[in-house]
């Protein structure tokens, strides 16, 4: 104890303490504990310090804390330390963390109810279980039933599940998965479904059997043990129920919140249902029974749903709905009799009031009378020895009595049911063995306890003391066959508990004997307890407070009854009275039923409490034997007798117990109350279990799980060969108390702690061993870092250095240079600032002296201009008179001849533009319109030619037409003669009668052939239209892409404009600066210019220079051309001012060198702005082109794509085109010929494509025009835009002026056009040809220039027009040409096709025999027949008349198909009977042999075929008798061995022998034969699979053999397309008579039939090795540890002698493919296989991973990750790397993945959702929640963490299902795999003992 003391409590070391609210608290110890300390110093999780007192006493340290390794175990006995608090903190991170409710504690599995569904009850679940030992998978109510179903097999000994626990805790549920899984797993042993009848019984009873309580929303208020039967081969064969103390109180009352049995709120939700009006039911609100608890709806419960299910439940076990409906009259009468209200007459008599509406109900459905059942129901009869007395009772005792009448009706009601599903699941062979399963209540105490809570304890102790028992006895066989000390282990024995309950002068004693007495009462029977054992006995006591209770200390807890109410519930009686009016009823035969056993009494039944059937049925003899004396047994003896037979059931069988635990009150999923569980986990027994466990050796390790565990706590000397010897000598060392563990005979036991202390030693080893690793590995890494860090400094100061140097340098440089600069700078600055005042002052001087200049000038021309208006004012007053009459005289000359003038100006304008002017003017126009005129004529020419041929083929036409009526009229007399010559058919007719009876037994077979074929033909035509729909959808997409595209390219063109705007205003705006900059130094020279003409008069009159920028130009102009033409006016400006300069050189000769000083530098200024404006007009003038050009491609673009999309469309029109005249052609072509006849398979599908291309030429036509009229619309858009806008824009004439391609006509009509457009007011003079040529010719010519009016544009339009009018009119003229040639060509196609018919038909009928002749005129009639109802359709529409036609025609000839189809049944039925007649007649009585297979000929001749011989050699065949065929069969197939075969012959031998036997028989036309060993092959091969389908070697054998029999009916059948890599020796080797492609399908058949033989043959030996050899088998030694395990112990993880490894299954599948590859299987099937396989091995390792917690762990998933790269080397060397077995392996590999990566933050939840892509969110969440740590250094995952996972992939869409469905198989196809093998080369070898055949 020492050593444990420490090493355990010591610093850090972690501790359990209690706590008040939960239960147990983890603390940590914050200071060494020294023996003797009364306290330890402890930090609780939460960071409080607390001291610990320790008791003074006992001295009891507290309980120590597993290592977190061991935390999560899926066994409680796992775990190091047994006591309370390590359990209940197990079992809630299992809950809560990990979401397991499963806990196996020892032989105990603890079921903590989730209270919410979870997905792991499936059939892939129970699949996973089935034929797995119990440790070997997590923990499951499926392990549980497994494994009582494997000892029930192996033991032969029957077997129980005992599921208890408090209500609430899911008992009911954990027994009906238990049954489910022997349902499921067993199986019937007859045709009855037994298992479904079982399942079904659960619904019935949960209905009548179970209710709302607070506790849980469907309680069983019964127990009941289920007894499942089994024969002898371990099927289910029967059943049978025991039910035990129903709750009879809760029919007439229930608590606040809770609710009656299901099935009463079941019937009044079902209330509205015909069938159930006349119960008389309504709301469960309105009966008294059902609303006394306020809450009669259970959330998400379907009442009327749930009765729906439970009469399908009565239905499937027999109950048929009469006796149905008589339980629900028996229910609603219940409910009905509730609410008869009794009132009080008097203080000792009550009364029911006459006509009560419910009493009437209740007696119109049981049966009685009113008055009767009302009396009865008041009264009571009271009998003495001599006379009987009737007395009246009080109200209360009345209402008592009726409660008491309800409680035993449906008592009785409870036990028909339950003996009429015991009857309907009752075994009709005999039990071998059988499987109970008991559902009982646990242990209970509530606030007042009654007899219910009495009983229901009862049963507990007596259950516990089993419990108790059993365990101990496993506990001793565990010893003993350890071979190790056995010692007495103290444990709580409940003996004297029961002996207190049931023993003589007990507690139930003492009632039965009180409630025998006339006056006993609860009060006398608690004295008589009180006396009798209160000083006797230590567990009975007596409450302070009370003298009607007592308390018994039972194994769980002290419970307090209440004595009130146990003799009247013990008594449980009823009055007779009313019972015999029960019985008096004469119209209802089930409430007769019900109560026979009040007469019969037929067990303790009989009284609910205690009620119970028996096992099996009885003979009415035995129960008669002892009903007088069972009848007069309490409940309490009953109650104790059942329960002593099934004590002694179980006795008798092999126990498996559930214990299930209730997590909260308030039914939160998932959500952990310790507080109630540790009472649950007390109350029944898992604690107990614990405690038995602890007190012995609760730790187990075998030796090799020691020495892999602990091989780090010791040295190399200490390893020794032998395993035990070696454990012993360490364990001796490590441990110096020898009490601690025993050495048994396989395992070591160890004390409970010594695990820990253990793990605490390696640990410690593992943590130093570490330390020194990191220490080496840290040093390593700094002495790196150091050394990278020297390095890096070394490297650092060098280029600093340099840098630095640099620097300097760089800075001498810019200081030098900067100095230069500032040198130049102010040198500069200097001169600047002297130039602008020198400027300045002189400007100051020029404008002062003109100033003054001007004064002058002005006041000496006022004086001058006063003096001459004084000399004209006096001459104008001479002459106003002569002017006024002089003006108006000439006024008058002038407006005469000025309208004569203008007349004349019009008439010379007109003449002018028409004739002479344009003459002059556009001499480049008119070559132009001459070559165009020249076009026009000659297109005129080619129309008149177009026109003469039209006219000519009219001519031909009318001819044609003439010749075609003349045929006409000679083929209607050839169709008059061939109708009479029909009529001599009607001498056949007799004929045709005595077939009729013939025919009419085809016509049945033929209807069903109509109508398949009509059938198949809707389904093709839902077909064809939703393919017409998809194509219609397809059309609207592209539609839908088209406009996307048109807008994008509308948003990219607008967007562009936007740009090009922005950027056009902002130069626009640059260039009005540049502008105004150049007016204000203009208007400078202008001023000076004007001072200079002041002083010169006569030179200022004639030199008038306008002001640029004013000047008026034309409308058609614009701004941009005006900005163009300053540079011109500037030049014309300077040459006239130096004109005048030289006239008036003499004038003033001081102010002249002052003007032309300043002009000479104005003009300077002038050329450098002028200069700087060229420049900017010349950016402005590029970015323009720029934008323009990418405008111009934009909406070229989209002017090509409609382009395209029309020559798309035309070239598709052109295409049907020609594909109509071709058909045409083509049927004309084969009128002669008589192929094209109606029905015929050319006509057919001609005029399927006929009709089918016409459809399609009209939507192309429509989308044509409409395309047209489309760009039609859009040019004349953008003509009226062109017409509108000025000619800034040349974009959109460029692509039209451009196709003017010669330049001489582009000067002609550039110069022609300018002069015409520009006014005379022009003073500028048109450009030079030369000129206009280099402009054409430069990169961006200016072609706004050339076609300012757009006249080239309407020309080159008028032209395009003219040509489309003309084009379009060729057309029409075609297609109606086209259209009438059509039209008579159809009329002559159908005369001649009628001719030829009729003649063929004339022909026929003269050839043929009388038979055919019948058949013949049959079909005669049918076409005529036809031919009338198409004369009956024709219309005026040629359409509608073509389209009804085409229809007829079409159903005409599916029915003359299926004729034909019937006419060669019949005639190959009438062959086969005549070669057996024949075979007969030579055999005599000889039988035939063989059937007609389903491979049957197909299109076998009408006739019988005359095939002959070949005149060369055959080879490759052999040659066999009709009776050797046996022999042949059987040597090659039945009795050859596959390994044989394969190694020393050919592969596929057999399959080739086969082949050239059936081309023998092929070849001598042996239809029999042929069958007969296609047949026998069949058979043979079918046979020897069943018989050995086990043996992989031989369905490997076959299935290679089969495919390549398979193979060679393909590659000889003639088909070219099995033929392309034959050889010609091979091509002559063909089948020459028989089509055998039905065959081919059944030899597919039977190969794939073969190949899921060969998967599950090797699926059951892959089976047992995949779990141990890619699981458990530590491939890489030494990186997993192994964990301690429980009682449940696993299969051990060491390679031990028989266990699998991966070597072994690598073994397992090369043999599989070296076996394959020996029998020649194809190499495509080959890799199928191993897919499969390859499936199989991960599908079964992944199943398992998820189902074993054990497995979770990062050091397994490397070893699986080792285990799948080794899987995948071995696909390398197999080179089946393409095969896809890979990618099956994906999800397992995913999950080892899994496992390995971190799981912490959020980046690494995106990095998991993002890896698993193959793995479904309910399997990332699993592995997330099973993941444990193997060793200290792992973490665990948070709760947080796999939330985290949860939320990200909430957007999945996948299946819910956890598991893989290990059983899915591949489809296998067989692809075509040719032979090279020449026949005549097989060499059959004696062997096979073959020579009975012969080689031809």
């Amino acid at each position: 104890m020492n050593q444990e003391l420490d090493f355990m409590f010591v610093k850090f070391a972690r501790v359990w303490v209690p706590d008040a609210e939960e239960v147990w608290k983890s603390a940590e110890l914050t200071k060494n504990y020294n023996n003797g300390d009364s306290s330890l110093q402890l930090m609780l999780e939460d960071g409080t310090n607390i001291e610990h007192k320790l008791d003074p006493k006992t001295k009891n340290l507290p309980h120590l804390r597993n290592p977190d390794i061991l935390v999560g175990e899926n066994d409680l006995t796992a775990l190091s330390y047994l006591h309370e608090p390590a359990v209940l903190h197990n079992l809630k991170v299992r809950f809560i963390d990990s979401k397991l409710i499963y806990t196996y504690c020892g032989i105990v599995l603890v079921a903590i109810n989730p209270y919410e569904s979870l997905p792991i009850y499936g059939s892939d679940i129970i699949n996973a279980y089935s034929g797995q030992n119990m440790g070997d998978m997590d923990p499951h109510i499926f392990a549980v039933a497994e494994e009582a179903y494997k000892q029930m097999a192996r033991d032969e000994r029957n077997q129980s599940i005992i599921v208890s626990g408090e209500s609430g805790a899911g008992k009911t549920v954990s027994a009906k998965y238990a049954m489910r899984y022997f349902a499921t797993v067993s199986g019937s042993a007859s045709e009855t479904n037994v298992e479904e009848k079982v399942l079904a019984s659960n619904p019935i009873m949960e209905a009548i059997g179970n209710a709302k309580t607070t506790r849980n929303d469907n309680s069983s208020r019964f127990g009941k043990y289920i007894e499942i039967g089994f024969d002898k081969r371990y099927r289910i064969i029967g059943a049978n129920m025991r039910t035990y103390l129903l709750e009879k109180s809760r029919v007439v009352f229930q608590a606040d919140e809770e609710r009656n049995y299901h099935i009463f709120y079941q019937l009044c939700a079902s209330a509205h249902l015909p069938e159930l009006k006349a119960l008389k039911l309504s709301s469960a609100d309105d009966f008294l029974f059902t609303k006394q608890g306020r809450n009669p709806v259970i959330d998400g419960v379907d009442d009327a749903k749930e009765l729906s299910n439970t009469r399908n439940a009565f239905t499937l076990l027999g109950i048929n709905e009469s006796y149905q409906m008589g339980l629900f009259q028996v229910l609603a009468a219940i409910l009905h009799l509730g609410n008869v209200e009794v009132k009080d007459r008097d203080s000792d008599s009550s009364v029911i009031p006459p006509s009560n509406q419910h009493l009437m109900a209740f007696c119109d459905l049981v049966g009685v009378t009113y008055q009767d059942m009302s009396h009865w129901l008041c009264h009571k009869k009271l009998k003495t020895a001599t006379e009987t007395y009737i007395k009246t009772i009080p109200r209360l005792q009345a209402t008592n009595a009726r409660d008491a009448l309800a409680k035993h009706i449906y008592a009785k009601l409870f036990n028909w049911i339950v003996e009429h599903v015991n009857k309907s699941l009752h075994a009709t062979q005999k039990q071998h063995s059988f499987i109970g399963v008991l559902d009982i209540y646990g242990f209970e105490t509530f606030e007042i306890n009654s007899f219910e809570q009495f009983c229901i304890n009862y049963a507990n102790e007596k259950l516990q003391q089993q419990f108790n028992m059993h365990v101990f006895k496993l506990e001793q066989e565990e010893y003993m066959r350890e071979q190790i000390p056995w010692t007495l282990i103290d444990f709580y024995d409940n003996q004297p508990c029961i002996n207190l309950i049931e023993s003589k002068m007990g507690i139930l004693d003492l009632l039965d004997e009180e409630c025998k007495m006339p006056k006993g009462s609860d009060d006398s029977w608690a004295q008589k307890l009180y006396n009798t054992h209160l000083k006797t006995c230590s567990l009975f006591e007596k409450p302070r407070m009370s003298n009607k209770a007592f308390i018994i200390q039972h194994f769980a807890d002290k419970v307090e009854y209440q004595c009130d109410g146990f003799l009247a519930k013990n008594k449980d009686t009823v009055n007779e009275e009313q019972i015999n009016v029960l019985k008096a009823s004469k119209k209802f035969d089930l409430l007769i039923e019900l109560f026979q056993g009040e007469e019969k009494a037929t067990s303790p039944s009989g009284a609910v409490p205690g009620g119970r059937t028996r096992l099996s049925i009885k003979p009415e003899k035995t129960r008669a034997a002892h009903s007088s004396k069972e009848h007069k047994k309490t409940v309490g003896c009953q109650f104790r007798n059942s329960l002593q037979l099934l004590m002694e059931t179980l006795n008798a069988t092999t126990p498996h117990y559930v214990r299930c635990i209730k997590p909260n009150d308030l039914k939160f999923p998932f959500t952990f109350d310790p507080k109630r569980a540790v009472q649950q986990l007390r109350a029944c027994g898992v604690l107990e279990t614990i405690r038995i466990s602890a007190a012995g050796f609760p730790s187990r390790w075998t030796y090799q799980e020691f020495f892999s565990r602990y091989r780090v706590l010791m040295k190399q000397k200490d390893v020794l060969a032998d395993r035990k010897m070696t454990c012993r000598n360490v364990l001796e060392k490590l441990v110096e108390d020898q009490d601690k563990y025993q050495f048994g005979k396989t395992k070591i036991f160890f004390r409970a702690g010594q695990v820990a202390y253990l793990e605490k030693l390696r640990a410690d080893k593992l943590r130093v061993a570490c330390i020194r690793i990191q220490k080496t590995i840290r040093c390593w890494l700094a002495r790196k870092k150091y050394l990278r860090k020297k390095n890096a400094a070394i490297t650092l100061q060098r280029f600093t250095r340099g840098y630095q140097a640099r620097c300097l340098a760089k800075f001498m440089r810019r200081t030098q240079a900067a100095t230069t600069i500032q040198k130049f700078q102010r040198m500069y600055m200097e001169r600047k600032r002297y130039r602008q005042k020198q400027a300045a002052a002189l400007a100051m001087q020029t404008i002062l002296r003109a100033y003054m200049a001007r004064q002058k000038y002005r006041r000496l021309l006022r004086e001058h201009k006063a003096l001459l208006i004084q000399k004209h004012v006096r001459g104008w007053l001479a002459r106003q008179w002569y002017k006024r009459s002089l003006h108006a005289i000439v006024y008058l000359q002038c407006c005469t001849r000025r309208m004569g003038a203008r007349r004349q100006l019009k008439k010379l304008k007109i003449e002018a533009r028409s004739v002479e002017h344009f003459k002059k003017l556009n001499i480049g126009m008119e070559n132009k319109i001459m070559q165009l005129q020249r076009k026009i004529d000659e297109q005129n020419k080619d129309s008149r030619v177009v026109s003469e041929r039209l006219n000519s083929l009219e001519s031909s036409h009318a001819v044609e037409s003439e010749r075609m009526r003349t045929e006409l009229t000679r083929l209607r007399g050839a169709e008059e003669e061939a109708k009479n010559n029909a009529n001599r058919v009607n001498t056949l007719l007799e004929e045709l009668e005595r077939l009729k009876k013939e025919l009419h037994t085809t016509q049945k077979e033929k209807k069903t052939i109509e109508d398949w074929a009509q059938k198949y033909r809707d389904e093709m035509e839902k077909m064809v239209a939703e393919l017409k729909e998809q194509n219609g959808l397809l059309k609207n997409e592209k539609n839908d892409l088209n406009r996307m595209l048109k807008e994008q390219s509308q948003q990219l063109t607008e967007k562009m404009t936007r740009a090009l705007a922005e950027e056009t205003q902002q130069l626009e705006s640059d260039l009005n600066e540049e502008r105004s900059r150049y007016q204000n130094l203009l208007t400078e020279h202008l001023r000076l210019e004007e001072k200079y003409d002041d002083l010169k008069e006569e030179i200022t009159l004639s030199v008038n220079v306008p002001k640029p920028g004013h000047r008026r130009t034309d409308s058609t102009h614009s701004s941009n051309e005006s900005e163009c033409t300053y540079n011109s006016e500037f030049a014309e400006s300077e040459e006239s001012s130096r004109a005048t300069e030289d006239v008036t050189r003499g004038m003033d000769t001081s102010l002249t060198l002052k003007l032309q000083k300043r002009v000479t530098e104005l003009e300077q200024e002038k050329q450098s702005l002028r200069n700087e404006l060229e420049n900017k007009e010349d950016q402005f003038q590029r970015a323009r082109a720029r934008d323009d050009v990418e405008h111009k491609k934009a909406r070229g673009a989209e002017l090509e794509y409609e382009s395209l999309k029309r020559q798309e469309l035309e070239s598709e029109n052109k295409k049907l085109k020609h594909n109509l005249a071709e058909m045409r052609q083509s049927l004309l072509g084969n009128a002669g010929a008589g192929t094209g006849a109606p029905g015929s398979p050319a006509y057919k599908v001609l005029l399927d494509q006929l009709n089918s291309s016409c459809e399609e030429l009209d939507v192309r036509k429509e989308e044509v025009l409409i395309l047209r009229s489309q760009l039609v619309s859009q040019k004349e858009a953008m003509q009226h835009k062109d017409e509108k806008e000025t000619m800034t824009d040349p974009v959109h004439h460029v692509e039209d002026v451009s196709k003017l391609k010669d330049s001489g006509e582009i000067k002609q009509a550039y110069i022609g056009l300018k002069d015409t457009n520009r006014s005379p007011r022009f003073l500028r003079m048109p450009l030079e040809a030369n000129e206009l040529l280099s402009k054409l010719r430069s990169p961006t010519p200016d072609f706004h220039r050339l076609n300012e009016d757009g006249e080239l544009w309407l020309v080159y339009e008028g032209l395009k027009e003219t040509n489309r009018l003309l084009e379009s009119q060729l057309q029409s003229q075609r297609r109606s040409y086209d259209n009438e040639v059509e039209v008579l060509r159809g009329e002559l196609q159908s005369v001649k096709e009628e001719n030829n018919r009729q003649q063929q038909l004339l022909a026929q009928n003269l050839q043929l025999p009388p038979e055919a002749r019948i058949e013949a005129s049959l079909q005669h009639e049918i076409t005529r027949l036809t031919n009338e109802n198409l004369d009956v359709l024709k219309t005026d529409d040629p359409t509608e008349y073509r389209e009804a036609r085409v229809i007829i025609l079409r159903r005409m000839v599916d029915l003359m198909e299926q004729l034909e189809k019937q006419d060669k049944t019949i005639r190959k039925l009438k062959k086969q009977l005549k070669v057996f007649s024949k075979k007969i007649g030579e055999m005599g009585a000889g039988q035939i042999e063989g059937q007609v297979s389903p491979g049957q000929m197909v299109d076998e001749p009408i006739h019988p075929v005359n095939i002959p011989r070949r005149e060369k050699d055959f080879q490759g065949m052999l040659e066999y008798k009709k009776e050797d065929e046996l022999k042949l069969v059987k040597n090659l197939i039945l009795e050859l061995k596959p390994r044989g075969v394969a190694v020393n012959l050919i592969p596929g031998l057999p399959a080739y022998i086969l082949f050239m036997c059936l081309r023998h028989a092929d070849y001598v036309n042996d239809d029999q034969k042929v069958r007969t060993l296609l047949t026998s092959t069949i058979n043979s091969i079918k046979k020897i699979l069943k018989k050995r389908g086990d043996d992989f070697e031989t369905v490997s054998f076959w299935l290679s053999n089969t495919c390549r029999f398979l193979h060679c009916l393909k590659q000889y059948s003639g088909d070219d397309s099995f033929m392309k890599h034959n050889s010609p020796k091979q091509n002559e080797h063909c089948l020459s008579n028989f089509d055998l492609a039905e065959y081919r399908q059944v030899l597919s058949d039977l190969a794939i039939q073969i190949y899921q033989q060969l998967i599950k043959c090797m699926e059951n030996i892959l089976q047992p090795m995949i779990v141990s050899g890619m699981l458990e088998h530590e491939t890489i030694q030494g990186v997993s540890g192994v964990k301690p395990t429980g009682l449940r112990k696993r299969t051990s993880s060491i390679a031990d002698e028989g266990t699998y490894t991966l070597d072994s299954i690598l073994r397992q599948l090369s043999a599989f493919h070296s076996i394959m590859c020996q029998h020649g299987t194809d190499p495509e099937l080959i890799k199928q296989v191993v897919k499969q396989q390859f499936y199989i091995i991960g599908a079964v390792t992944l199943n398992n991973l998820l189902l074993r917690k054990d497995m979770c762990s990062w050091s397994k998933g490397m070893q699986i990750r080792y285990n799948v790269s080794q899987l995948e080397e071995w696909l390398r060397d197999k080179s089946l790397m393409v095969c896809g077995a890979k990618e099956t392996l994906e999800p397992l590999i995913q999950a080892a993945q899994l496992l390995q990566v971190k799981k912490k933050t959020d980046e690494d939840a995106e990095a998991i959702c993002s890896m698993c892509l193959a793995l479904s969110t309910a399997q990332i969440v699993k592995v997330l929640n099973l993941y444990t740590p193997v060793n200290e250094f792992e973490e665990r995952v948070s709760v947080t963490f796999i939330r985290t996972i949860q939320t990200r992939l909430r957007d999945r869409c996948e299946t819910p299902q956890l598991l893989m469905d290990t059983k899915m198989i591949y489809p296998v196809t067989f692809p075509f795999n040719p032979s090279s093998l020449a026949l005549e080369t097989i060499q059959i070898p004696s062997s096979l003992n073959l020579s009975f055949l012969t080689r031809v």
